[in-house]
């Protein structure tokens, strides 16, 4: 038997549609850490689909499951809506928006610690 290999947190509606469709698979329930995990893994996932978006009505659809996935961190992490925009505009008076369009290639190494994986800055 040929299998289909997702490794990935699924929404609930999805074991009853493979039911439906008689499909063999494997799932299991997390616990929190691990639901969590693959929780935070699902920001990327949603936002890879924005990329990979082929028109408005798919662009539309995973942008919607991208703030389901935050609004479901917001709730595991119980973290309010006043805690958020407080930290929004602290962070805004620091870093500013993105109305400049600005585009970073490099700098010189000054120690500075990015979030972000290297694999996806760009070399030029």
């Amino acid at each position: 038997m040929k299998k289909l290999h997702f490794n990935r947190l699924i929404r609930d509606k999805v074991r009853d549609k493979l039911i439906d469709k008689r499909l063999v698979f494997r799932i299991e329930k997390l616990d929190e850490v691990g639901f969590e995990i693959e929780l935070l893994k699902k920001v990327g996932e949603e936002g890879e689909g924005l990329i990979a978006a082929k028109n408005r009505e798919e662009f539309l659809s995973e942008f919607d499951d991208l703030l389901y996935v935050i609004e479901e961190i917001k709730r595991l992490k119980n973290i309010t809506d006043q805690e958020l925009k407080k930290v929004r505009e602290k962070n805004f008076k620091k870093k500013g928006g993105f109305n400049e369009r600005l585009y970073l290639y490099w700098t010189n190494d000054d120690g500075y610690k990015t979030n972000e994986k290297k694999e996806n800055r760009s070399k030029k």
